[in-house]
């Protein structure tokens, strides 16, 4: 869990700010935190024909999305630069889904053109969790989709009969990646055959995934604990520079369990990789049994902008400098054979200088294409986004202002929040 120092600090921040309110999250199944949506998110009403799409710009949206359903957007788009647009869904924690449950996400012209499609579905242990793909964009010679104009996004919902036909909440974000000032080879680099280093050195530091890709903290070289409970997704990111490589094994540790003999859960967990425009790289599940430890090996190829060039979806999508996040999911089935939470421990290691960019001709920091020394700062902290722009620390500025009783009754009421909100999580 971070510090009480570093989750006060954000609070207090916004309580030193007159007319700054503090959003509420809604709890799922068994007090699970739910997603947090991205800050400044505008809803939008996605149409059923894309002559009527609404129209997006590059930022974040908010719609939902029932069984059998197709959503279109309408986007406009330039002829020199890269767009990826991405669908997080968010079915409730615990709801029944199928394996083969998910979303489809494509981008085409006016013309019926496909320029980039995906789909990802739960996976076999059938376990609801927040899932992720994009769509794309991308300028090459001979590409398609190359002029500038109308486009239509679009995301479908394939649900099993014997599914929760609630509706899903969506989260679209919208990326425009600035064009090349020249050309690169569009030859991906040689895949090669990674060696994984040896653990990182030192004692596991404390840290608390996020519920989803806005507040998933950051995480840099080591080792750094946890703790899952059944039906429970956290969100972990590490930041990528060019020519970089990320290791990381995912431990699960043991847990207590009611049961004399703790029962084998082939699906208990899931591990998904995503790169920075929240296109899925890879997923695995891995099977737990209580008494005994766990463990998934996850690696990437090493970033390279000729890596979208690749077909692979596992080597191709490693084709950004900036954040890439690991979403780690336990089971709703494991509240049958587990007493609690899991300790997961997540040992990091990045391998690789950071290299020179393509090239860009634009603000790549700005459009978060780059890795920027605030990112690795935050990382280095284990802080998330929203924490390391309140400076990770307690901040007494506004404070002096403040009556006594004032500034005591707002401190009670932070710590009984902050406690509340421990006892929920942890």
């Amino acid at each position: 869990m971070r510090s009480g120092l570093a989750a006060t600090a954000a609070l207090c921040a916004v309580a030193a700010l007159p007319g700054t309110a503090v959003a509420a999250r809604a709890a799922g199944p068994d007090d699970l935190p739910a997603y947090e949506t991205a800050p400044g998110a505008r809803p939008v009403e996605g149409r059923e024909s894309s002559a009527h799409g609404p129209a997006i710009e590059p930022g974040v949206y908010t719609d939902d999305i029932g069984p059998g359903e197709r959503r279109y957007y309408s986007v406009t788009l330039d002829d020199t630069s890269n767009a990826w647009i991405s669908a997080v869904a968010l079915p409730e924690p615990g709801s029944r889904v199928n394996g083969m449950d998910g979303i489809k996400v494509v981008l085409e012209a006016t013309d019926g053109t496909n320029c980039g499609d995906a789909d990802v579905s739960f996976g076999g242990d059938g376990s609801a969790r927040p899932i992720a793909d994009h769509a794309w964009r991308m300028i090459r010679e001979d590409g398609y989709c190359q002029k500038r104009g109308v486009y239509h996004f679009s995301v479908e919902r394939e649900s099993a009969g014997t599914s929760d036909p609630t509706r899903w909440p969506l989260e679209i974000r919208f990326m425009r990646e600035p064009g090349l000032r020249k050309p690169v080879p569009d030859t991906p680099p040689a895949a090669e055959t990674p060696v994984p280093p040896g653990p990182p050195p030192g004692e596991a530091r404390p840290i608390e995934g996020g519920t989803g890709f806005n507040d998933a903290p950051g995480m840099d070289e080591g080792n750094w604990s946890d703790r899952l409970r059944p039906g429970e997704t956290r969100f972990y990111k590490v930041p990528l520079d060019w020519g970089q490589q990320l290791f990381t094994e995912v431990e699960f540790g043991t847990a207590r369990t009611g049961e004399d003999d703790a029962p084998y859960v082939s699906g208990a967990f899931r591990v998904d990789f995503y790169n920075t425009a929240r296109g899925r790289i890879s997923t695995h599940g891995v099977g737990y049994q209580a008494d005994k430890p766990a463990a998934h090996s996850l690696q990437s190829r090493r970033v390279a902008f000729a890596n979208r060039f690749d077909g692979a979806t596992e080597l191709g999508r490693t084709r950004f400098s900036g954040w890439y996040y690991i979403a780690v999911h336990a089971s709703a089935g494991l509240a049958e054979s587990v007493d609690g939470a899991v300790p997961v421990v997540l040992r990091t290691t990045v391998e690789g200088t950071p290299g020179p960019g393509p090239g860009y001709d634009g603000n790549a920091a700005e459009a978060g294409f780059a890795v920027t020394e605030d990112d690795r700062e935050a990382a280095a902290r284990g802080l998330s986004q929203a924490e390391a722009g309140n400076g990770g620390t307690l901040r007494l500025v506004g404070w002096a202002g403040i009556g006594t009783g004032t500034a005591l009754l707002v401190g009670l009421g932070l710590w009984t929040l902050l406690a509340r909100r421990s006892a929920a999580r942890g």
